[in-house]
């Protein structure tokens, strides 16, 4: 009778911990960040950011949850040579789907115009003449005129913007030129200083990340506080810088524990991470890649600018290797 009623009470103890614990598995279980039934439908509109110590106007376009709640708020700053409205519309359409409004720039003097019309070796030398240091500064201008700009379209009436943006909760992201961008207003120092960094950035995702042309990738990364994602692929280099697949590694390395994350797809060539063709011939877009890098990048934003428990704890606990193929690497600290 004393084993019966021993082994009754151990039934309910393990039942009653069971009750307890399920909530939180379930919630755990139940995160998805290929989820985009927060906003099925969007639409599109095409914005200028004033910046009027510069005297110039900054095109945006702006990919719109069809939703009244404000939203959290993604910029994107192409890569050399790229454009507001080609290349990277798949990830627009995606993060505004999960609910976020998203801001895709377009920087003057390193876009699209510099190499069209003219033929392949005058446009790769005017690429390779619009990768300086004037234009990323420039860039980076454009980014705080824009998020300058942001308050005022959220708050004018007949504003297509009015009411629509959680101007409190800002992720910053980027390819290439443009991934650079991002590390530079996002934490990544010059000369052991990070003046360009804009404290309204609360998060940065780089798309093909670099280190730095001068010095080292520790002094530069070392001291980043905000929540980054990298993202890469073994075959991700470009000619201009002479950029490596493994240089581009360096840049996780260098970032300091908290929040820190990485994924290296593999075979993932530089334009892996855009909708331009790849750079070799014949050779078709591996289809895994664009589900991977729009659901990873959704967890990493819910995390960082909504504040969702359970999907920093998708991305800790590992679960972004169910969305990978052999050869891809995922790793965080």
């Amino acid at each position: 009778m004393r084993v019966a009623a021993t082994t009754r009470l151990l039934i309910a103890l393990l039942v009653t911990a069971f009750i307890y614990a399920a909530p939180i598995v379930a919630n755990a279980a139940a995160y998805n960040p290929q989820n985009t039934s927060v906003a099925a439908n969007i639409k599109t509109v095409d914005l200028e950011a004033t910046d009027s110590a510069r005297g110039v106007k900054i095109p945006a376009l702006v990919y719109l949850p069809v939703t009244r709640v404000p939203a959290p708020v993604i910029l994107f700053s192409h890569g050399l040579g790229g454009a507001r409205d080609g290349y990277y519309g798949y990830l627009g359409q995606n993060w505004a789907k999960h609910g976020y409004v998203a801001v895709f720039l377009q920087h003057a003097g390193s876009d699209e115009n510099i190499w069209k019309d003219q033929g392949r070796i005058k446009a790769f030398f005017a690429m390779k003449q619009a990768a300086s240091a004037k234009n990323l500064i420039s860039r980076v201008m454009d980014v705080k005129a824009v998020l300058d700009n942001l308050d005022a379209w959220n708050t004018a009436e007949g504003s297509p913007l009015f009411g629509r943006l959680d101007t409190a909760h800002i992720g910053m992201a980027g390819h290439s030129f443009g991934a650079i961008t991002t590390q530079m207003v996002s934490g990544q120092t010059v000369d052991g200083e990070s003046k360009l960094t804009d404290p309204r950035i609360k998060a940065a995702l780089a798309l093909s990340p670099s280190p730095p042309q001068r010095g080292d990738a520790t002094s530069a990364f070392s001291s980043v506080a905000l929540p980054w994602m990298v993202m890469t692929g073994t075959q991700d280099t470009s000619p201009i810088g002479n950029m490596s697949a493994e240089k581009r590694l360096e840049v996780y390395k260098a970032l300091p524990a908290g929040n820190k994350y990485q994924l290296v797809l593999f075979a993932a060539q530089h334009s892996a991470f855009t909708e331009r063709m790849l750079s070799a011939k014949g050779e078709t877009r591996n289809p895994n890649h664009h589900p991977a890098i729009m659901a990873i990048s959704n967890a990493f934003w819910d995390a960082y600018l909504k504040g969702d428990a359970d999907a920093k704890a998708w991305l800790q606990k590992d679960a972004a290797l169910q969305l990978l193929a052999r050869g891809d690497v995922w790793e965080h600290k």
